[in-house]
């Protein structure tokens, strides 16, 4: 009896043995998945990089309405859809060719003023809208100038070249009712105010390629006004009033894209250089795009042509009466909800400063108020 009573005693303490040297091999289940899931790494405070203010919020989810929304791409549209549109836009006028070559990126990054002012004087009636734009108390100059050269003189380049696209892509949209003008006039104010602020703010924090930036921004109002010509007048009461994601949602309705994707399409109609036609689509894309943890320079230029072009809108329209004050970190809605994981980028922690600058303050408040104001 005593020898069963060993046995079976050094059995269960060779079980106790066998066990005790399995578990500290083998984790537990709650602890391989603690292995298995990564830690979010909590997002760097604004506090830590120089030149940005307060505390960066918690990662939450995107609104509900954000997330539900469903952001076409032409790809996405079945062929008699896609067809359909194309056909639409086929009955925009191409704008001038000299449209071509000032937006080519050799002349971009190296056309000097003189070579400006021979494209646009080789346009008459476009050299003349843009000599009465430049002399309006909404560049603020304090003579008046006779040239294109002259001007770039006065308000830069990137101003200029930015004026003379506005009147090219206005050979290509004529409003054709009262509605529709009240619209247009209010997207080429927005696109000026909008251009001009990029400028300024893409100066500011030193981005590459400021040229181009600020006529992306410009090229970005295309698709709106594309809309405001295939829209009908009763699609258009309010809609440049909307916010940008609600407004998407009325264009993807309307004409199965948004203002973003078909301006796209009607560029590419045009013959626009590909690189060029992308990189204003990425702009619209901001709304519906999320941060990475390698988010690049392209995609913060991007955020920052997307704020610019919002608060040109808003501005416009007397939705903001000017920039004194203004926070984008403020500004927390569906329509900056990506927007804001973008601008906490460290490549753009002077933005809270640039955008509080006196240069852009007194900038913006000469767009909108017509007074005189020193250019940069």
């Amino acid at each position: 009896m005593m020898i069963l009573v060993a046995g079976l005693c050094a059995v269960a303490l060779a079980w106790w043995a066998f066990r005790r040297q399995s578990s500290s091999r083998v984790p537990s289940a709650q602890a391989t998945l603690r292995a298995a899931t990564p830690m979010s790494k909590p997002a760097a405070s604004p506090a830590s990089v120089e030149g940005q203010v307060g505390p960066a919020p918690e990662v939450l989810p995107a609104p509900p309405e954000l997330a539900a929304f469903q952001w076409l791409k032409v790809q996405d549209l079945d062929a008699p859809r896609r067809d359909a549109l194309l056909e639409a836009i086929k009955g925009i006028p191409r704008p001038p060719h000299s449209l071509q070559k000032l937006l080519s990126p050799e002349f971009v990054a190296r056309a000097s003023s003189s070579e400006l002012s021979d494209l646009v004087m080789g346009e008459p009636l476009i050299a003349a809208k843009v000599l009465s734009t430049v002399n309006a108390p909404f560049y603020g100059l304090h003579k008046p100038v006779t040239g294109i050269g002259q001007a770039v003189t006065f308000l830069g380049m990137s101003t200029v070249r930015n004026i003379c696209v506005q009147y090219m892509l206005a050979e290509a949209f004529k409003p054709r009712l009262a509605t529709s003008q009240k619209a247009f006039d209010g997207i080429w104010r927005a696109s000026a105010i909008a251009s001009e602020l990029c400028v300024r703010l893409s100066k500011a924090l030193n981005l590459p390629e400021q040229g181009s930036l600020s006529t992306q921004v410009v090229l970005g109002f295309v698709g709106h006004l594309s809309a405001a010509s295939l829209m009908p007048p009763q699609a258009l009461n309010d809609w440049l009033s909307l916010g940008r994601l609600d407004r998407a949602q009325r264009e993807q309705e309307v004409m199965e894209l948004s203002a973003g994707e078909v301006g796209g399409l009607l560029m590419n109609a045009w013959g626009l250089p590909e690189a060029l036609v992308s990189g204003v689509r990425a702009i619209d894309r901001v709304l519906v795009t999320p941060m990475t943890a390698n988010d690049s320079m392209e995609n913060s230029r991007n955020a920052v042509s997307y704020l610019c072009a919002r608060l040109g809108e808003r501005l416009a329209q007397g939705q903001l009466k000017s920039l004194e004050g203004y926070n984008p970190f403020d500004d927390v809605c569906a329509d900056t909800f990506y927007l804001n994981q973008h601008l906490r980028n460290p490549l753009l922690r002077a933005l809270p400063a640039a955008l509080a600058s006196v240069d852009v303050q007194e900038a913006m408040q000469q767009m909108l108020s017509g007074g005189s104001v020193k250019k940069g």
